[in-house]
């Protein structure tokens, strides 16, 4: 059984309640219906229902037990506004703007939801840019305690296995933070190790990469992922960690064991902080078109309840397999 089989077995046995916000667009339909007949989550779409019910009906999909939810016509919305207000003060907001916002953007209503528990997380992007799903998720649902940076991770997916845990291994951040600090780079490692083990079922072994491996270079790059490690050691996490190490001395045992000697982690590495969104994000690619592994992601991390980003170019099946990663992210 493959990964995303596992993951959506797993999201069957405890059925969440998903929020689709992007109703407009087919695939989402066509999604929700995937996910009902998979009995892998709950479905909310938000919209007006009689448009939603007719372009269901358009394309085909059959969106039967879905919940259906208009803004406009929400028995509630005085609450989401007034939470929306209390949220944003600090910025100015006002009451008039909050109610133009929660009956006109789904996104920040379908968050609202899920902030105040009456969904389990969201996934949006279909039909609009990550910086708007990142904004409604930052800006309602906010980061987890302890956690201050938001960003994101791959689940790479190797056919030979020889990697990481029978060739399943997470790399982050790919999409979210172009450069980020030692600060951020320990709550990258924190957000990666709870992907690992809530979605993937893995028991994480970070590596905090680097082109040098335990001072073998000198270098600011490496001084701020050495940083890191110091942070992640203070934290005293319950996950185990090494670094800075290249990307052979984290994944290749003999190379681990020759430039790290001792560690638990060079060689077995499963999860993989990259020092930047460069690296990181031609690091994926590159596995993923080169050794023909398989993608799963962006996975968001670091928010208090999950919202995760679709590419605009997804289709149905990415639809329905990142509504089960979602559902399996809530602890």
């Amino acid at each position: 059984m493959g990964l995303i089989e596992n993951i959506k077995e797993k999201a069957k046995l405890q059925i969440r309640t998903i929020v689709l916000p992007e109703s407009e667009d087919e695939r989402v339909l066509k999604a929700t219906q995937q996910v009902l007949e998979e009995k892998t989550a709950n479905v909310v779409l938000i919209g007006n229902e009689d448009t939603i019910k007719k372009d269901a009906q358009a394309c085909g999909a059959n969106i039967e037990g879905a919940t259906i939810i208009d803004p406009k016509k929400f028995d509630n919305i005085d609450k989401y506004i007034d939470e929306l207000v209390e949220l944003r003060k600090k910025k100015g907001l006002t009451r008039e703007e909050a109610t133009e916002i929660m009956t006109t953007e789904p996104r920040f209503f379908g968050c609202m939801m899920v902030r105040l528990g009456d969904a389990d997380g969201l996934v949006a992007g279909s039909n609009s840019p990550t910086a708007d799903v990142l904004k409604a998720a930052i800006h309602v649902i906010k980061t987890a305690p302890g956690i201050n940076t938001v960003s994101s991770a791959f689940i790479m997916e190797t056919a030979d296995g020889k990697f990481g845990d029978n060739g399943l291994i997470l790399f982050a951040d790919c999409a979210v933070i172009p450069e980020p600090n030692a600060e951020q780079l320990a709550d990258i490692a924190c957000a990666t190790a709870a992907t690992a083990s809530s979605v993937v079922g893995l028991e994480p072994r970070v590596a905090m990469l680097s082109f040098s491996t335990k001072g073998s270079a000198n270098h600011p790059l490496v001084d701020k992922v050495q940083y890191a490690v110091d942070i992640l050691d203070e934290r005293n996490v319950d996950f185990s960690f090494d670094g800075e190490m290249q990307a052979d001395a984290a994944i290749v045992e003999a190379i681990g064991a020759k430039k790290a000697p001792g560690s638990e982690v060079a060689g077995k590495a499963n999860v993989l902080v990259f020092p930047d969104l460069q690296s990181g994000n031609i690091g994926y690619k590159l596995v993923q078109r080169f050794a023909g592994a398989q993608a799963h992601g962006p996975v968001v991390q670091g928010l208090a309840k999950p919202v995760n980003d679709l590419s605009r170019g997804c289709s149905v099946e990415d639809i329905a397999n990142l509504v089960a990663i979602t559902a399996t992210q809530i602890k």
